[in-house]
């Protein structure tokens, strides 16, 4: 008779909260939570508020290259640039010479937010309770690892 097979033992994590997608997706919902208060205060959510720090780095983009640096389709950043022009933060402007191109200019009222971002980005450092060296080296580790899964499934599809 034969014998049943061993379960292959393995250092591999087995629960929930031992997998990397969920501890960066539970870190992901509890920095949105952290996030909130300070942005409600300016009356931005998340995505609004990244798409203003992108703005701040480099105002006059096209709705395109926009979508390439904050890596979100152009079906999720329409609507959020067309609530952030409601609130006078932007405006979308067509290029005269081709149609098909919208540049994405702050107005003064969205220019003048990036005074309050210094402010939330250490009450968020703080929150952390991480040293910013540590969180450094953390975002670098995890840009590392969201650019490897990137190549990865693109070469595989």
């Amino acid at each position: 008779m034969a014998k049943p097979e061993e379960p292959i033992k393995s250092n591999l994590p087995e629960r929930a909260e031992e997998l990397i997608c969920f501890a960066l997706y539970s870190a992901n919902h509890a920095m949105n939570r952290s996030y909130k208060p300070h942005l409600a205060a300016l009356g931005l959510t998340y995505p609004q508020y990244i798409t203003l720090v992108s703005l701040w780095q480099k105002d006059g983009v096209t709705v395109g290259s926009l979508c390439a640096q904050l890596m979100m389709e152009t079906n999720t950043l329409t609507p959020l640039l067309k609530r952030l022009e409601r609130l006078g933060h932007i405006e979308r402007r067509r290029d005269g010479k081709d149609e098909r191109q919208v540049f994405i200019y702050l107005t003064t009222s969205g220019r003048a937010l990036k005074a309050k971002a210094p402010t939330i980005t250490d009450c968020i450092i703080n929150d952390t309770g991480v040293p910013l060296e540590q969180l450094g080296e953390l975002v670098r580790t995890l840009s590392s690892m969201r650019d490897h899964l990137i190549d990865t499934r693109e070469k595989s599809e």
